[in-house]
């Protein structure tokens, strides 16, 4: 049975993945080599269907394949969207998650809230985060990531 500790230990995983391929940028094989295992070990690709829409996308917003993630976590001169600027590149310094609620059943939990991405200099860039996950083998894996940063009415009329 999951419970709300499998959820937060599988956040705080994924978080410290994400700064660790960014602490890989000097070396891009290594990185790449990271990623690829940081997708196998979170996300259900090859299981089951993922259904990931990231934060930073507005030509490609949803990516259907692991390749296409892995675009968007490293991008890459192989890039699988042109749009792709590796956003575990940044690189971040922390990850840490706000949950707003978790829902639990026996083989899937969902969780909802902000998680927030701390910059070299310190500076927090707060983002909406909607991830589902499902029990495989003791693990949870990700099969629904939707990422979006906070509803902003004055950049939509300025735009």
């Amino acid at each position: 049975m999951i419970t709300e500790s499998h959820v937060t230990a599988a956040q705080e995983s994924w978080g410290q993945g994400v700064v660790a391929i960014g602490a890989l940028l000097e070396n891009f094989e290594a990185c790449k080599s990271y990623a690829t295992d940081f997708l196998d070990s979170h996300y259900a690709f090859g299981l089951s269907k993922v259904l990931f829409k990231p934060t930073k996308c507005s030509q490609q917003q949803f990516r259907a394949t692991r390749e296409e993630a892995l675009s968007y976590f490293i991008a890459g001169d192989d890039r699988a969207c042109n749009e792709d600027k590796g956003f575990a590149l940044a690189p971040w310094t922390n990850v840490r998650f706000e949950n707003t609620g978790i829902i639990i059943d026996e083989q899937r939990a969902i969780a909802m809230g902000n998680y927030y991405f701390t910059d070299t200099d310190g500076k927090e860039a707060k983002v909406e985060y909607t991830f589902a996950y499902r029990l495989v083998e003791d693990s949870l894996l990700i099969d629904v990531h939707h990422s979006s940063f906070p509803y902003n009415t004055v950049e939509l009329i300025n735009a």
